[in-house]
């Protein structure tokens, strides 16, 4: 593999890194919107959008790049809402769950 293949392979996995799960409920909090209605707008239930919030599960392929959109466009509109808390762990492996 020639070395441009390998960075593109490395980027497409940093642009897949969700934020961290309590970032993720600002970002829809700070949007006015549900979980039941994110749950719908990505196609699962609510309990995993809840999941995903609180850290327990990590939604996997093809829920994850819907829900990764629709966080990096809250991400967009509401700046102020990205930005981890002080103190906030970082995120670890990312394994789809969910």
């Amino acid at each position: 593999m020639s070395d441009p293949d390998r960075l593109k392979r490395v980027d497409a996995l940093l642009d897949d890194l969700l934020p961290p799960p309590r970032v993720r409920a600002k970002l829809r909090i700070a949007a006015g919107l549900t979980q039941q209605e994110v749950a719908e707008a990505v196609g699962v239930k609510r309990l995993a959008v809840t999941r995903w919030e609180l850290g327990e599960t990590h939604p996997r392929r093809p829920h994850r790049a819907v829900y990764l959109h629709l966080l990096n466009r809250l991400a967009e509109r509401y700046p102020e809402a990205a930005v981890p808390d002080e103190g906030m762990p970082t995120p670890t492996s990312e394994g789809g769950s969910g």
